[in-house]
């Protein structure tokens, strides 16, 4: 491998990213005095490709979305997130399912069907990177846990689907060789 100057701070960047997230995932759920924490996410398609980014913290493609903030309905947060995190307007076209997920930081990912309607496709302090990928070629690269939820709304189901799952030291372990791999292709592995 070719020496980068941005090697040598990119391991420690990593570590304390780490931290935080094992923080995230395991010690804050379970002290937090909130009720279940439910996180609202988007797929959103357009001629065969799905709108897939990268977050700044944990590196690997996944859907955009996020939390809603206090007086918000679904579909606000949708669209406030996805401008956020892609400079994309869209429009929430239906629900794909709920993913009632336990484990590593328990939490419900509630998916929804959404379609461009404007702006400019572009990345923000959130996100390293926003791309279309084909639906029939995923990158490698993309989360594991978000596979189920993606084959869901290509199927187009009549009504929301609900899938329990356990993101336990498989899934966790699937994700950190993402992040490597990802860190050390500056972000072009799996493209």
């Amino acid at each position: 491998m070719a020496w980068r100057p941005g090697l040598v701070g990119e391991p420690t960047r990593a570590v304390v990213s780490y931290f935080q997230i094992a923080w995230w995932g395991l010690a804050a759920p379970r002290l937090g005095r909130g009720g279940p924490l439910v996180v609202l996410q988007a797929v959103v398609c357009s001629r065969n490709k799905v709108l897939l980014s990268i977050r700044s913290d944990l590196r690997g493609w996944e859907l955009p979305g996020g939390t809603p903030e206090a007086g918000e309905s679904v579909e606000q947060t949708l669209q406030r997130e996805i401008r956020e995190e892609t400079g994309l307007e869209v429009a929430v076209e239906g629900r794909v399912g709920d993913y009632h997920r336990s484990g590593f930081r328990p939490h419900t990912a509630r998916v929804y069907r959404c379609r461009p309607v404007g702006g400019s496709l572009c990345g923000s302090s959130e996100t390293r990177a926003v791309r279309w990928h084909s639906l029939d070629a995923l990158p490698d690269t993309l989360f594991p846990w978000y596979r189920g939820p993606l084959e869901d709304a290509e199927r187009d189901l009549p009504d929301p689907v609900v899938r329990y799952e356990r993101q336990g030291l498989a899934q966790v372990w699937a994700g950190l060789l993402i992040d490597l791999r990802m860190r050390l292709s500056d972000d072009q592995a799996g493209l």
